[in-house]
């Protein structure tokens, strides 16, 4: 098996267990470094550390899966491994028509696997050199411990490649995917209520079909609705809106730039039998918040859920200024005592970062804001503590005044 050994002062992050070792920390290589293939990694001394699959095209040159030296990474882990992420998802997502994100990736010791299921159908998104070696070990094993009737690949096209893979899409195993799936989610701990339905496009949607990371930050962020004027920035299938209007929302305005995507919106009111008064509008959200200020438009709660502003390091601060120039222009659009529920998905930007932009825009904004809840990702993906990055949706709720 090849090697590589690590340059003096690097070996800690590793011994520390955190899953990523890139192209600077590497001192010396020996043996033929394949693509998807098993590698060890040795400290400076020569002590053994840790195994992971080689990517040679990317920043990222090993994606570590073991500690222990007695660990083959062969179809028996990868399988293992599924099963233990499958088995820690049980009353996370209930009902035959629940979804759930079955596994993800470096938080399951699966690095660059995504799996997701929805109803009887599972999305997978297979992101690195080492996953896309074992694509059919891979659907194997979801088609022998899951038993679904379809298994259907929604690769995200950038991230793979930034690993040199082409693209990927297109049904594994089984049959297709209908065009849309109806779907609900899961019922929030200490809940006794029905969630609404919600339509899935898992062949042409965004991400894998829906935001499951979201999924129970709906209904949180609803709790603050009862008679609001509800502003739903960047608003997709209407998610939020859905469970702001079940909640006793007076009034509801969704912005996203995808007519598709306010159409699914539309679709999710009206399967839900949401009668509230709703606008759409098709539009670029910085734009459309400045010319409602312009307007003197005002809303009782307002609902930021940007899509990932930053993909690399060297995009963090653009990325921020992003964060809080939005956030600034959605300060001033609210009414006194007004709710902001303003999120994050971009894993590079830490939550004290976050905090600190959202501070910098209330004192831009001359607002005096209030944190009231704190929020990130759903039980479902699960925060891996040696891989902070894995901590990648972060949200606050906050009282405007």
């Amino acid at each position: 098996m090849a090697t590589i050994t690590l340059r003096p002062g690097r070996e800690r992050p590793v011994i520390q267990r955190h899953p990523w070792v890139f192209s600077g920390a590497i001192a010396a290589a020996h043996g033929e470094l394949v693509d998807g293939e098993p590698v060890d990694v040795l400290a400076p001394s020569g002590d053994w550390l840790a195994r992971g699959l080689w990517s040679g095209r990317s920043q990222i040159r090993l994606r570590l899966c073991t500690w222990d030296p007695n660990q083959h990474l062969d179809e028996g882990w990868l399988r293992g491994r599924v099963a233990r992420a499958v088995s820690g998802r049980v009353g996370l997502a209930d009902g035959a028509d629940g979804a759930c994100r079955l596994v993800f990736s470096e938080s399951d010791g699966l690095p660059g696997l995504i799996v997701d299921r929805y109803g009887d159908y599972l999305t997978l998104q297979i992101l690195t050199q080492g996953m896309d070696a074992r694509r059919d070990e891979v659907v194997r094993a979801l088609a022998d411990l899951l038993s679904p009737r379809g298994i259907y690949e929604r690769s995200d096209p950038d991230m793979r490649e930034k690993e040199g893979l082409p693209p990927a899409e297109g049904l594994l195993w089984g049959e297709e995917p209908p065009a849309q799936l109806t779907l609900c989610p899961a019922v929030p701990p200490g809940s006794s209520a029905l969630p609404p339905r919600f339509l899935a496009d898992l062949r042409t949607g965004q991400k894998t079909g829906s935001y499951l990371d979201q999924a129970l930050n709906r209904a949180r962020v609803a709790a603050y609705c009862r008679g609001a004027n509800l502003l739903d920035c960047f608003a997709y299938s209407g998610g939020f809106s859905t469970y702001a209007a079940r909640a006793g929302a007076a009034s509801l305005t969704l912005i996203d730039t995808s007519p598709a995507a306010l159409d699914l919106a539309r679709q999710n009111l009206a399967l839900n039998q949401i009668v509230t008064p709703a606008d759409y509008v098709e539009g670029n959200v910085f734009k459309v918040l400045r010319a409602y200020r312009a307007e003197g438009r005002r809303f009782d709660v307002i609902v930021l859920d940007p899509p990932k502003f930053a993909n690399s390091q060297g995009q963090v601060d653009h990325a921020a200024r992003g964060y809080k120039d939005i956030n600034w222009v959605a300060m001033q659009l609210l009414n006194p005592g007004g709710f902001l529920a303003t999120f994050s998905c971009s894993g590079l930007i830490s939550p004290d970062l976050f905090q600190k932009i959202v501070f910098g825009a209330s004192v831009d904004a001359g607002r005096d804001v209030q944190i009231i809840e704190r929020l990130g990702q759903s039980p479902d993906h699960p925060i891996l503590l040696t891989f902070p990055e894995s901590e990648y949706l972060k949200g606050f709720v906050c009282r405007v005044w």
